[in-house]
């Protein structure tokens, strides 16, 4: 079905008038240091993500204003000013520095999202420390690969999240201390173990901050791959300008607007854009602890009259699935613009989003890798339903062939960016040549497929590589693969990504068993929860089907293609590699 064009009023009727009003001229006139200049820094050229979020609107009336307003999944709920958030991080990053971390050390969160976990990440951006969120699903074994390759200092966790993966802390010898928040449960400590109130309350709230300048490291997130283990993506301080840039002109953040994003800061998204983007724009942001159902999301847009919402595709369609009826139970006049990114956003939601929100669904592009938005739809900007939308100014992109040259309009290829914009990553941890790898004739290669049409809109195709993408979450095949063969019973496994029509893809293992194993019903439940319990339910397999080998090229590699091709019934295509 083809959608209409959904076409833009004039800015002078936008009720609140976009910070981008005219695209093209501003996106000939655009540079990063006209950016940089609405930024404070730090002296001597210095910059610092926890400065420009936080300090620096100090000496501004948004001093008093409220910066985090937390709705916890009790139904508590707390509100923390720019002067409040500035208080608390510098107590943590004392509370940190107490324990011996320094300028580079790496300082990991693994939190629900309470406001330590905000206060933790901020006083460690202070000190010059990495600063690691992991999503709070995360199981022991997905927990333990990333604090073993990023060398963490000191992880800041809570006793129900600690209990899952206590025993992980003998394999890991460069994790020194562990510092648990205890709002609900209490814990006994043990050597090198404190409780975040015994250790923050009682510091100072003054604070000297580390220097730091654009290219010192800020914020890691580790992303996945077809092969190997998940990779970190290390970002810096300067990363900053992209945050900032994105959240004014594509998020569209004034300084009245009272902003959510609903995305965990264990992914980039919550990160980038649940802490960065919108303070850094002096904006209030919501935080909302608890698990998604419609009417609670629902409850929280009208009780704090959420303005600006982005959100993901699959927490779209679910709302879908929950009824337009739904929405209309609450009073959600507040909201003026809408955005969705973490996967491609169907047409079908822009045109639903009219219907029950009276608003169209913006959607958008970008990676862990590059730390911000890059591609967009925006406020002033007319939308095609089921595109990506265009560039950010000061954004090159395009769609190259696998020689890195450029393709013709309109034809299918790999959506690559030219290197340079300030939130780009700048390594993998521990992993220089992989991120070389990522580099072809003068583009970063983003493993996206898509196309360009003759007005510059971007249209997603796919991956090019095996990479699942599950609810927004990237979902490597052979890190499930890997835990999957852990398993007594698993001679061999493949996994592929099957779609879904709520989350886009679900995860999908093909295992064969070892001798002396039954495939039944009872193996297959033990294998997903054996599964749930080491990676956590949002990495963890949906469905394992049992075959009694897997299909391999004769060098021995698992063909995922074939997998996948014999499951949706599509082509083989060539398999004059496969062994005999």
């Amino acid at each position: 079905m083809d959608y209409p064009t959904i076409v833009k009023p004039p800015t002078e009727e936008i009720a609140v008038r976009p910070n981008l009003t005219d695209y093209n001229s501003f996106r000939r006139t655009f540079t990063w240091d006209d950016v940089r200049k609405e930024l404070s820094g730090l002296p001597g050229d210095g910059l610092n993500i926890a400065h420009e979020c936080i300090d620096r609107h100090l000496g501004t009336p948004r001093r008093d204003k409220a910066a985090l307003l937390w709705e916890g999944k009790d139904g508590s709920s707390e509100s923390y000013t720019f002067a409040e958030m500035a208080h608390w991080s510098n107590k943590a990053a004392n509370a940190l520095r107490s324990l011996g971390v320094e300028k580079g050390d790496r300082v990991f969160v693994f939190l629900d999202r309470v406001p330590e976990l905000y206060f933790t990440v901020f006083g460690a951006l202070k000190l010059g420390a990495v600063a690691g969120p992991l999503f709070s699903a995360f199981g022991p074994e997905a927990v333990r690969e990333r604090l073993a390759d990023s060398g963490a200092k000191v992880l800041v966790t809570q006793p129900d999240l600690w209990a899952r993966i206590h025993f992980i802390w003998q394999d890991l010898p460069d994790l020194k201390d562990v510092v648990l928040v205890c709002r609900r449960q209490q814990h006994e400590t043990q050597p090198h173990m404190h409780l975040w109130q015994a250790l923050v309350e009682h510091q100072p709230d003054h604070l000297k901050m580390e220097r730091t300048g654009p290219e010192h490291y800020s914020v890691m997130h580790y992303t996945s791959g077809t092969t190997g283990k998940p990779k970190g993506a290390a970002h810096v301080h300067e990363a900053i300008l992209g945050h900032y840039a994105t959240a004014k002109y594509v998020l569209d953040l004034h300084d009245e607007d009272v902003y959510w994003c609903t995305a965990d800061p264990g992914w980039v998204t919550g990160t980038s854009y649940g802490m960065f983007g919108p303070w850094s724009n002096g904006a209030t942001s919501v935080v909302y602890e608890g698990a998604f159902s419609a009417s609670s999301w629902y409850s929280v847009i009208q009780k704090y009259r959420v303005t600006v919402w982005y959100t993901a595709p699959t927490a779209v369609r679910m709302l879908m699935k929950a009824g337009e009826e739904t929405a209309k139970k609450y009073d959600l006049s507040s909201l003026r613009y809408i955005c969705s990114v973490g996967e491609p956003l169907n047409p079908e939601a822009v045109m639903w989003g009219l219907r029950a929100f009276g608003l169209p669904m913006h959607d958008n592009w970008w990676q862990t890798e590059t730390g911000c938005i890059l591609i967009a739809n925006y406020p002033s900007v007319d939308i095609r339903p089921g595109s990506m939308g265009r560039t950010l100014p000061g954004i090159e992109a395009a769609i190259i062939d696998e020689n890195g040259n450029e393709m013709p309009t309109g034809e299918e290829g790999d959506l690559a960016i030219r290197p340079g914009w300030p939130s780009m990553f700048r390594t993998y941890w521990n992993n220089r040549p992989l991120y070389e790898s990522r580099f072809k004739n003068g583009w970063y290669v983003t493993g996206d497929r898509a196309r360009v049409d003759a007005d510059g809109y971007f249209w997603f195709v796919g991956r090019a590589d095996d990479v699942i993408n599950t609810a927004g979450h990237l979902v490597g095949p052979f890190e499930v693969e890997s835990v999957l063969i852990e398993h007594p019973a698993v001679a061999e496994a493949g996994v592929i990504g099957k779609p879904d029509p709520v989350a886009m893809e679900v995860v999908k293992a093909f295992v064969s068993l070892k001798d002396g194993y039954e495939a039944d019903a009872k193996l297959r439940r033990e294998l997903i929860q054996f599964a749930r319990a080491k990676l956590g339910p949002a990495v963890a397999p949906r469905e394992i089907d049992f075959l009694p080998s897997l299909p391999k090229t004769r060098s021995g590699k698992i063909m995922r293609r074939l997998l996948k091709a014999r499951e949706l019934g599509l082509p083989e295509g060539d398999t004059s590699t496969l062994e005999d």
